[in-house]
């Protein structure tokens, strides 16, 4: 079993999973300021972020340097959405992303879009 030091990105232990519970990472909020659903495309500004920024935050912020959709973050962070929704707000909050809409929208429980989302996230993980 091996545990990854502080600093070496999410504290995972090979057999239990995520050491830090994903409400601990958002400090409990379960409310992003900022609306996001999981299609929402964010970017970085890059403008440097005012005040601490916990290390998923910085994980978060590296991961749109180009447009990326809200799923995808949490996908590559290992976070609930609604856990990343948090830390992106925050993100938004202090001027290091911006947001906007999808550009076209679907009907949200159509097969054939949540099948390609879903296979879209299968492919990068």
């Amino acid at each position: 079993m091996s545990a990854a030091a502080a600093g070496d990105g999410p504290w995972l232990d090979d057999a239990a999973g995520r050491l830090v519970r994903p409400y601990t990472v958002s400090n409990g909020r379960t409310r992003p300021t900022t609306a996001l659903d999981l299609l929402s495309q964010v970017m970085a500004t890059g403008a440097t972020p005012l005040g601490y920024l916990g290390p998923e935050h910085s994980q978060a912020l590296e991961l749109c340097r180009a447009p990326v959709s809200v799923a995808e973050v949490a996908a590559h962070l290992k976070l609930p959405a609604a856990v990343t929704k948090v830390l992106l707000s925050d993100l938004v909050d202090c001027g290091a992303l911006t947001t906007k809409p999808p550009e076209f929208y679907h009907n949200p429980t159509d097969r054939s879009l949540l099948e390609a989302v879903l296979d879209g996230l299968r492919r990068q993980l």
